[in-house]
């Protein structure tokens, strides 16, 4: 059995979702027997490897280091989110989580062994800077970034409030990497934010879900509404470029707008991974319409909120298809201060559908594709998409929605217009002008 140190914490951004456990009850529950003679072997060889690289190398090295790298490498192999965290990288990941740090501030991935932008994070250096979502970092200070993990290359972006780094960008129409050098600050990612757009239609924008996003949504939704006299008659919940965060978070988000029934469920091979997430209360909000944004930066917790307004048909989802990270990783912290982050299971909508490499499919999609959205199914070693015969059995299936097809271009920049925005506040206005035509009629 897994035992939990805490109150398990889970973290589903593009990258990560945490979970605290302890490496000696988790591999008390993996050892399930003797070793096969197979994995001895192979055990035999890399001990004769590390023989001849401490005896004949060049240079001295450290078993240490050694050993790291070797560990890095069995992990990075998986799957682009399995990852080997030493105590410094195990420590700084700890601290995203609570949406203020310094740096530069990107979301970031990796494409075709780059170092990519997967989306600037608004108000920071970087966005200030003009780097954009596709671009590809070549060079961090003096580090050339080909085959850094993430965890490292966020390590060189880091750093004290006023300090500089230089980063070299390659972007189509660049002949060459063009640097850019920013100034640290202290990023603190504001989780919510939100404005009336006309009087009774609500906007509430979450940029990644935090410890403190339901209770800042929920002061959101109380001063629109009261903005808006007291009752609001539509809301836009936009989670474009969102690339995830706490797990709870998210299923507490849905628990908002959601009564009762499962709000996201996971299953994986090892015991104790297969979980489900219910509402634990009653919605706070009344039954108004509600378009949710979503585009190819839509990630992970983003995708599970989305999903879930989708299935429980609490909402109109608006846009372009999603990322499509439907995998968990669990954080096993070892004993050295070190971690391993290993994806140990998948993640499901309330009808039972897995996105993994599929992403959320919009009912009603505005937009085209933007090229520079890295996808999960573009990483490489990506897990599969499911096959509809390999996913469980659905439940609460309310059917579904019937897709409507729509395809408008995304605004150029300059155009100053939110096409997808302005189309959401449309479709929202237009419900009760087909709701009134209807009440006519009836009488």
């Amino acid at each position: 059995m897994i035992k939990s140190v805490t109150k398990p914490r889970f973290w589903v951004g593009v990258m990560i979702i945490v979970a605290v456990f302890t490496a000696a009850s988790w591999g008390l529950s993996q050892r399930v027997g003797a070793l096969p003679n197979q994995t001895y072997e192979s055990l035999k060889v890399f001990t004769d490897v590390l023989g001849i690289v401490q005896e004949n190398y060049a240079e001295p090295v450290e078993v240490k280091d050694l050993m790291n790298n070797a560990i890095k490498g069995m992990v990075k192999g998986l799957d682009p989110h399995s990852s080997y965290m030493t105590p410094e990288e195990y420590a700084e990941m700890q601290i995203d989580t609570k949406g203020s740090f310094g740096g530069i501030g990107i979301e970031i991935g990796v494409r075709d062994n780059f170092l990519t932008v997967v989306s600037p994070i608004e108000d920071t250096p970087a966005y200030k800077a003009g780097i954009k979502a596709g671009d590809r970092i070549v060079k961090i200070g003096d580090k050339f970034t080909k085959d850094l993990t993430i965890g490292e290359a966020v390590n060189l972006m880091r750093g004290p409030k006023g300090t500089d780094v230089t980063i070299q960008i390659m972007r189509q129409g660049f002949d060459a990497p063009k640097p850019f050098t920013l100034t640290r600050d202290i990023i603190k990612v504001k989780s919510v934010k939100y404005k009336v757009l006309e009087e009774g239609f609500g906007y509430i924008r979450i940029a990644q879900f935090q410890e403190s996003t339901t209770e800042d949504l929920e002061k959101a939704l109380k001063d629109i509404t009261g903005k808006s006299g007291g009752k609001l008659n539509g809301l836009i919940l936009d989670l474009r470029n969102n690339p995830g965060g706490l797990l709870q978070e998210a299923v507490s988000v849905s628990n908002e707008f959601i009564n009762s029934g499962l709000i996201v469920s996971t299953k994986g091979r090892a015991p104790g991974q297969d979980m489900v997430f219910n509402a634990e209360k009653k919605s706070t909000q009344p039954d108004y319409p509600m378009i949710v944004l979503v585009n190819g930066g839509s990630a992970s917790a983003s995708e599970i909120v989305a999903g879930a307004l989708q299935d429980h048909k609490r909402a109109i989802i608006l846009g372009t298809q999603t990322f499509g990270k439907g995998s968990v990783q669990t954080i096993i912290p070892l004993s050295d201060g070190s971690a391993v982050r290993l994806t140990t299971s998948k993640y499901y909508t309330p009808s039972g559908r897995s996105i993994q490499a599929k992403g959320i499919e919009p009912d009603i999609v505005v937009g085209e594709e933007v090229k520079a959205h890295i996808k999960e199914k573009d990483l490489a070693g990506h897990l599969a998409a499911e096959d509809e015969s390999e996913k469980p059995a659905r439940k609460d299936d309310k059917g579904e929605i019937e897709k409507i097809k729509i395809s408008e271009s995304e605004p150029k920049a300059g155009d100053g217009e939110d096409i997808q925005l302005k189309r959401a506040l449309d479709y929202l206005k237009s419900w009760y002008i087909f709701k009134e035509t209807a009440t006519r009629k009836a009488g």
